[in-house]
């Protein structure tokens, strides 16, 4: 395997203006013209008159909007290509020349990691690597569910993936599912809006949503309770990111790495992946 209200999407279209484009990011970040302006050192008339299109935005102003809206990177390339002007951010591939270096360091870190499970993950949430700790995890997995690419909200919530095995089935999915939201209101991205919809026709899944989502007081991480042959393990994660990315790809890469939660997964997860 090595290799708030709903969101609402930015909707697609074959010439999309600049200005709508600012305004759906404004609305969905909640500011109004006039804070946005003060914020950007800008007027809002001149703003009002950018967000209608009377006015042509350079392309620092545009930057300068994106940043304070918390644009992500490929958002901002579109922006910026709805204005004319050239994107400004790179969207390398990892298997490229370039990023030779960043792959390498993120294999180094999945095998560094073994016996315990990680793996690095797209804005959409498909899996990109994994280390050798992970295929172990996934005995009795629908052979569909793991079609290239993976995708780990599917792979986790779907009645033929994880979701059966999970014990804490109503905690996790809120977890993930209230993720998935975040990030799809974050980034206004269409898939993201796409994939929150199916998660929700999941059994389980709308009502594990629809609830308040409480963090239990007894534990001080959330503890993915996994069943397994070998035995049930209890596991905490972490997800991580690149700091400062120039780099559309880089910037949507997370690596998710699970620790053992006690002693008997400890033990079960150096069973499963032995190590060197």
């Amino acid at each position: 395997m090595r290799s708030p209200p709903t969101a609402t999407p930015l909707a697609p279209a074959d010439n999309p203006q600049v200005g709508d484009l600012l305004r759906e990011w404004r609305r969905l970040r909640g500011r109004s013209q006039l804070d946005l302006a003060l914020d950007t050192g800008v007027s809002a008339r001149h703003l009002s008159f950018v967000e209608t299109g009377r006015s042509q935005p350079s392309r620092r102003l545009l930057l300068a909007l994106a940043d304070q809206l918390d644009v992500p990177l490929r958002e901002r390339n579109a922006l910026l290509l709805a204005a004319g002007y050239a994107p400004a951010y790179t969207e390398t591939g990892l298997d490229s020349a370039q990023t030779r270096a960043i792959s390498d360091a993120l294999e180094r870190l999945l095998a560094g990691h073994e016996p315990y499970p990680a793996l690095v993950l797209d804005r959409c949430g498909d899996v990109v690597r994994t280390n050798n700790a992970i295929a172990p995890l996934l005995v009795d997995v629908d052979a569909a569910i793991l079609a290239q690419p993976i995708n780990v909200y599917r792979l986790s919530l779907h009645p033929d993936g994880l979701a059966p095995r999970i014990r804490n089935r109503d905690d996790w999915t809120a977890h993930l599912g209230h993720r998935l939201t975040r990030l799809a209101r974050l980034t206004g991205d269409p898939r993201l809006v796409d994939l929150v919809a199916e998660i929700r026709g999941y059994p389980g899944v709308a009502a594990a949503l629809d609830r308040p989502y409480e963090v239990s007081s007894r534990e001080l991480l959330l503890t993915l309770k996994l069943a397994h042959p070998a035995g049930e393990l209890h596991l905490h994660s972490t997800v991580t990111s690149f700091g400062s990315p120039n780099d559309v790809t880089l910037a949507e890469l997370a690596v998710e790495s699970f620790f053992p939660a006690d002693q008997q997964t400890r033990q079960i997860l150096h069973r499963l992946t032995p190590t060197g």
